[in-house]
């Protein structure tokens, strides 16, 4: 009889053992290894990088280009930094659009639109070549702007245009109702057609009187503040971009002075360029007049930058340029 009672007991204590054994087993497991499913093989990857990787990338550059323009040196000047580089006139690039209509405006709806859910902190929607006329620098380096960019300004702001300088765009660019009436029908120009398409684009807005903010279509937008919009208005302005019969330099300029609006700015969006330079890049000891301060921008004689640029200049003189290339 004690036998039984001896085996019954040694029955049990194996049976309440295995599940604290199993357990032993499944946390040892967990702790040493989370695996992760490649297309060779199973490799092991630590937890804290698993956790790091479903976090919100803090900055990324999206980018719009064509297959003749460089973005090499985004990759060599800015690594850390997350790049999306959309080739618009590539249908079988790794990040292309809909439809080659609007300039950088299909890129960054199509982006927008793709990662509503997914977005990174702070985006900067930018051009593709580095040194181009518009950039706000005295040798129109967009490198200096990214390097000098001061993130926590945009995170406090929302949506902040890289240009700081009012030539093209400020004081007052476009008044909707005076232009449209006074357009020349045979050769419309943007401003001539923005009433119109502002009022397609943003039928629950009144059309604003004045309309201003410093060119070029490239700026900062945090997460929230795209958000504050729902994706299907996005899917709206771009299926008004593909199905517009406007010309792309009608089209792409109607959006170029819409993104502060769509992000929440008023119309009229002119920061004076001293606290502009001050809180866009840091460069707060400097002398300014209303519209521009010295030594930043200067309008050049044409959008095209002469060949040997940054090097040579306009008369093919020596420019001392010290950056790097």
């Amino acid at each position: 009889m004690w036998a039984n009672i001896l085996s019954r007991r040694k029955v049990a204590a194996i049976l309440l053992t295995l599940p604290l054994l199993l357990l032993v087993l499944l946390w040892s497991y967990c702790q040493t290894s989370i695996v992760r499913q490649t297309d060779d093989f199973l490799s092991p990857i630590d937890p804290a990088q698993l956790y790091a990787e479903q976090q919100p990338r803090e900055v990324e550059i999206v980018v719009a280009s064509t297959r003749k323009e460089d973005t090499s040196w985004l990759h060599k000047y800015v690594p850390d930094w997350h790049k999306s580089i959309y080739v618009v006139d590539d249908p079988d690039a790794p990040l292309t659009v809909p439809k080659n209509k609007g300039h950088e405006a299909m890129v960054y709806l199509t982006y927008i639109i793709d990662h509503y859910d997914a977005l990174p902190n702070n985006t900067i929607f930018l051009h593709a070549s580095r040194f181009q006329w518009h950039n706000d620098d005295p040798d129109y380096d967009a490198l200096p702007a990214l390097r000098n960019f001061q993130i926590p300004y945009l995170q406090k702001n929302g949506y902040v245009n890289l240009r700081c300088v009012w030539v093209i765009g400020c004081p007052a660019e476009i008044h909707p109702a005076i232009d449209e009436a006074n357009a020349d029908k045979d050769k419309p120009m943007a401003k001539d057609m923005y009433k119109k398409s502002f009022e397609e684009l943003f039928p629950e807005m009144p059309v604003p009187e004045v309309v201003a903010v410093s060119c070029c279509s490239q700026f900062g937008v945090t997460r929230d503040t795209i958000r504050r919009r729902p994706r299907i208005d996005y899917v709206r302005f771009r299926d008004w971009l593909l199905e517009t019969p406007l010309d792309d330099s009608i089209n792409g300029r109607v959006f170029e002075f819409s993104w502060h609006i769509i992000f929440g700015k008023d119309a009229w969006h002119c920061p004076s360029p001293q606290s502009c330079y001050c809180n866009v890049y840091g460069l707060c000891n400097i002398t300014c007049s209303e519209s521009s301060c010295d030594g930043r921008y200067t309008l050049p004689p044409s959008s095209s930058l002469p060949i040997g640029w940054p090097k040579k200049g306009w008369e093919e003189e020596d420019r001392n340029f010290s950056g790097p290339l």
